[in-house]
């Protein structure tokens, strides 16, 4: 953004002529303003000094009339009588900062900066160090002329969320600023990351206020219970190919204190990331509220130009909405009996995959007091072993025989299944890892490659010939070849298999083999999510620019 060529020599003069009131001190004698409050004379002879300060000085005695302290601001003063007023300058308590601080503008009287997350604006009682503002007075000395442990600020930002924040750097600036946001002619827009998909363009006029019962919340509360009136505006400019989240434009109209999270929410659709408002598998998608202040516009309070700024996209916000559903890649393992879907489960846990077998799962759901075992216990008690585990020796002949009996149990168990194995990616996600693996034989018997898992996983199939299967499972698992022709006729042929997976490994030449092409597979997933990313941001980027 191009700066403006101000500040106009009028403007100087007057700011020299403040400074000079506020180290000299401020002497005239009362004539037409005889009758009035001595506050009110005061405060319109200081330009640019609150009310309130002039206030505070009178209540110190820093205030005197035909040589007599006054320290009632409410006097009223008489035609003729000489005011002096000492105005100490209003150095603050605070200590400055060397951090690092993105200044996207600057001029003599304000600066507009591009807040990091996590950085809280001013300082508080859970914050009293290592805020924007300690930044600002190392970065701008000269507003530490300003009172208060606010110096500067005219609207604020949470401190999770990222973006635009415009600050004044003398009291003459933070005033009009200031006038400017109660009147409403600052717009501000957003980047919010939602979960799911909203309607294309909407508004919420619910009102805000605190939360009844947890105070660091704030909540929908009807006016009458102390609800302040909030509007806040949205339009939908992408939405994730599996619809589990959403990029919206929120321009808000009001500022309530954490207003579009609150309404966000409240229409279904919270942040990602969000802690407050979001339930924990939303909250679980990003590491903090998925919300940037991306436009500011404004006019300027002495130039009277229309200034209009926008900030960088975020990368925490890119990654999040390139995976679409989390940071973690999730892969399945899948292929025929013997083919070596362990083997390959084992290679990607010693690369620090973590790995679920839907085997084990049923493994134990299975096994005496499992969920299964408990189910068909109650149905069929003669294919429960002595310790009260599922007979496998006796279930598979009995489902062979029975088509309705091995239908419901196919169906209970895949749906156990599937819960466990959702929840695995969901705390993998939750732990950021990279990827995360599934082993799952029958993936696409179930057909769960459709839209059983979202985001959808990548499949890998592992393949062997044939004759290699059979002669390992006789020999390791003491199958005959009839139990094994019987086991493979029920799932999908491999070459078909192979056709519907996303990558294939081919499973012939020793473990060894297996980890050199597991290396390169899990490097090629890792590129691929940063390309997503990349091709996301130009996207956007794209998007945006028809907006800004």
């Amino acid at each position: 953004k191009k700066s403006p060529s101000f500040p106009p020599p009028n403007h100087a003069i007057m700011r020299d002529s403040l400074r000079k009131n506020m180290m000299e001190g401020l002497r005239f004698q009362v004539d037409g303003e005889a009758g009035e409050r001595l506050d009110r004379v005061l405060h319109a002879r200081l330009n640019g000094i609150s009310r309130a300060a002039v206030q505070k000085a009178i209540a110190a005695g820093h205030c005197r009339i035909d040589g007599l302290a006054v320290v009632s601001a409410a006097c009223k003063v008489r035609r003729g009588q000489m005011v002096e007023l000492d105005l100490p300058r209003a150095d603050s308590p605070l200590e400055a900062e060397a951090a690092e601080l993105e200044v996207l503008f600057q001029d003599a009287h304000l600066v507009v900066c591009n807040k990091a997350a996590g950085l809280t604006v001013h300082p508080c009682p859970s914050c009293p160090e290592g805020t924007l503002v300690h930044r600002l007075l190392h970065h701008f000395p000269q507003v530490r002329q300003m009172e208060g442990l606010r110096p500067g600020i005219v609207h604020r930002l949470d401190k999770d969320t990222s973006g635009l924040l415009l600050v004044a750097l003398d009291e003459a600036t933070r005033l009009r600023l200031a006038e400017a946001f109660a009147e409403r002619t600052v717009a501000k827009s957003y980047l919010a990351l939602v979960q799911g998909t909203p309607p294309p363009t909407g508004t919420c006029r619910e009102p805000v206020g605190r939360h009844p019962t947890v105070k660091v919340k704030m909540a929908v509360v009807a006016e009458s219970r102390g609800g302040r009136s909030a509007h806040t505006d949205w339009r939908v400019l992408w939405t994730a190919a599996d619809r589990s989240c959403s990029l919206l434009l929120v321009r808000i109209h009001t500022g309530r204190t954490h207003q579009i999270r609150v309404h966000m929410a409240h229409l279904g659709h919270p942040l990602l990331g969000d802690a407050l408002y979001a339930p924990p598998p939303v909250r679980a998608r990003a590491p903090r509220q998925m919300l940037h202040a991306w436009r500011l516009e404004f006019t300027h309070p002495w130039s009277g130009e229309p200034m209009r700024f926008t900030a960088p996209l975020p990368e925490d916000m890119l990654a999040c909405a390139a995976e679409a559903g989390g940071c973690t890649r999730r892969l399945v393992v899948t292929g025929n009996p013997g083919c070596g879907k362990s083997t390959v489960c084992a290679a990607l846990e010693r690369l620090g995959v973590p790995v679920i077998s839907a085997d084990a799962v049923v493994h134990e759901l299975y096994a005496p007091r499992g969920l299964m075992a408990r189910w068909l216990g109650e149905r069929r008690p003669d294919l429960l072993a002595a310790d009260g585990g599922i007979d496998r020796s006796a279930l598979r002949p009995a489902m062979r025989h029975d088509p309705l009996l091995r239908q419901d149990v196919e169906a209970q168990a895949h749906e156990l299944v599937r819960r466990r194995i959702t929840a695995f990616w969901e705390q993998a996600e939750a732990r950021g890892e990279a990827v995360a693996a599934a082993e799952i034989p029958l993936y696409f018997e179930c057909g769960w490659q459709k839209d059983t898992f979202t985001p959808r996983p990548l499949s890998l199939c592992v393949t062997c010939p044939v004759d290699l299967r059979r002669r390992r499972v006789m020999a390791g698992r003491g199958w005959s070849a009839e139990h094994f022709d019987a086991i493979e006729a029920w799932q999908w042929p491999e070459a078909q298999k192979a056709a519907q997976s996303d990558r294939i490994l081919a499973n012939t030449e020793g473990v060894g083999s297996l980890d050199v092409q597991l290396e390169a597979l899990l490097k090629g997933i890792v590129q691929d999510r940063d390309e997503r990313r990349r091709l996301l941001r130009e996207r956007w980027q794209t998007l945006l620019a028809g907006l800004a």
